[in-house]
């Protein structure tokens, strides 16, 4: 996975991180239930594209790249993009 794929990542994590810090203070400070919902709806959103980002830029980058230079075999990435799908 490419550098610019990382940032992206964890600036998406960094913003999931935020939204929880912010979270806690609302939680802290006594804050409506739907807007404490609101907040969550938001981290999983947040953790999901970051998620999402992170197993496109796999596939596309690591194994087919993999494929294109012959270091893994067809047999090898479909085993490999079986065990990604358990996180989608």
């Amino acid at each position: 996975m490419g550098p610019a794929r990382h940032v992206s990542i964890a600036n998406r994590l960094r913003r999931a991180e935020g939204h929880i810090r912010s979270l806690v203070s609302m939680i802290d400070s006594g804050r409506d239930c739907v807007e404490l919902a609101q907040q969550l709806h938001a981290i999983e959103a947040a953790i999901a594209n970051a998620k999402r980002e992170l197993v496109h830029a796999h596939l596309s980058h690591c194994l087919d790249g993999a494929l294109n230079n012959g270091t893994m075999s067809s047999e090898q990435a479909i085993t490999e993009m079986r065990a990604l799908t358990k996180y989608l």
